[in-house]
């Protein structure tokens, strides 16, 4: 776990170009007509100097045929929470998928 917050922090430099501290987890679960879409841990960084954010979600998404996918949501509306982050990215996933 530890490790994975590391390698959370160094996606966040990355692609959002500011540092962060990791503030928590939160375990997340959601559903979508009876069956489960996503059941994970979600972790919460605050960010340092971000010009639009003080928070992002982040997580490492397992892939079956590789390492894992980053997954980094910011804290901007309507991102509120972790379930938030989580839901906004399945959208952008499905948007992304058929083909939006």
């Amino acid at each position: 776990m530890i490790d994975n917050i590391g390698k959370l922090r160094d996606a966040i430099r990355r692609l959002h170009e500011c540092g962060s501290e990791h503030l928590g987890s939160a375990p997340v679960k959601e559903c979508f007509e009876g069956e489960v879409v996503w059941d994970g841990v979600v972790e919460a960084f605050a960010l340092i100097d971000h010009p639009a954010a003080k928070v992002c979600y982040a997580w490492i998404a397992e892939e079956s045929n590789g390492p894992g996918l980053y997954v980094t949501v910011l804290a901007v509306p309507p991102v509120d929470s972790p379930v938030a982050a989580v839901r906004a990215s399945i959208v952008a996933a499905s948007k992304k998928s058929s083909g939006q």
